[in-house]
């Protein structure tokens, strides 16, 4: 199912937490949410589910609107907020069926759906106790139970993996992307490895607009403008026959030495072209050997960084 958010603006005073923004998240695409603290990402992903009304701006879910169809819209949604709400005092399995009851699942079906989730979300071992007993890795697990429990179309997840293990992340991981298969989700998360890992595409929001929107290898190549080659060349009779040399080649911008080796060097392509092959045939022509030819990539945390500091 679609979102589209249309226009959205959120004021607080003469404070705009959300400002404007304008995007679609398709049906099956998984989409990292990133910015700073307070950059709007909560109260954007609020506004989507509808425990928060805008100030301005429209958000339709599929064909119905924040305005119009809320209860329709909610029974569509399957939300983990920032803070998991938990009923701490209640059974896990009690909780579960709860929420179950309280989303609309039919009674004959809710034994059914709490053995999935609890298989699904790795439950199994805890799921006799009291939620207030559990670590808050298997807290986290319950409130991505409770999710899901309904089987809605999208899933909203405000920092899905907090407070997990290396290897718990890496499971949720997996079910993020086989729920994505078929589920919209919007995830936000602050560890950006794992955005890489999960999401098909990425949206970076600073001060309440968005400013970044794409897979990561877009945004890295966005950010960098140009590619850039790490190269070592052996054998030449000097550098600055190398330099004069790979400087005359159609798709080289620059080239300059590399501090920490003698023979290195820093190629700067054009943009959007490659030098990778030309400069190979120069080596092969001139009979220099190359030893090294690395691309220099933007980090993503690069790319975060560049967008959301001042």
């Amino acid at each position: 199912m679609r979102i589209t958010v249309s226009n959205l603006t959120k004021k607080y005073g003469t404070q705009r937490a959300v400002d404007n923004i304008s995007f679609e998240v398709k049906t099956g695409e998984i989409v990292g949410f990133l910015g700073p603290n307070g950059a709007g990402k909560t109260t954007t992903m609020k506004i989507i589910t509808c425990f928060m009304a805008p100030s301005d701006g429209d958000i339709k879910i599929g064909e119905y609107s924040i305005h119009e169809d809320q209860g329709k819209i909610k029974r569509k949604i399957g939300y983990l907020p920032e803070n998991n709400p938990l009923y701490v005092d209640m059974y896990v399995l009690e909780y579960l069926e709860f929420v179950a009851e309280l989303n609309g699942v039919p009674k004959d079906k809710i034994p059914r759906r709490i053995a999935e989730m609890v298989a699904v979300c790795g439950l199994n071992v805890e799921k006799h106790k009291k939620i207030s007993e559990l670590s808050k890795g298997y807290k986290q697990r319950v409130g991505l139970a409770q999710a899901m429990i309904h089987d809605p179309e999208i899933l909203i997840l405000d920092e899905p993996t907090s407070g997990l293990d290396p290897n718990q992340i890496v499971e949720i991981r997996k079910l993020i992307r086989e729920i994505g298969r078929e589920k919209t989700v919007i995830l936000s998360t602050h560890i950006l490895p794992e955005v890489e890992a999960t999401c098909d595409r990425i949206l970076i929001i600073n001060e309440g607009k968005i400013v970044a929107d794409g897979t990561s290898e877009i945004l890295r190549k966005q950010a960098h403008g140009q590619e850039v080659l790490k190269v070592e060349i052996l054998d030449a009779p000097s550098k600055d026959e190398i330099i004069s040399s790979v400087q005359q080649l159609d798709s080289v911008a620059m080239i300059d030495p590399y501090e920490s080796s003698e023979f290195g060097f820093l190629i700067n392509s054009k943009n959007d072209q490659s030098s990778k092959r030309n400069v190979f045939n120069l080596c092969k022509e001139k009979n220099w050997i190359l030893t090294e030819m690395t691309p220099i990539e933007t980090k993503l945390e690069d790319v975060f960084r560049n967008l959301t500091t001042k």
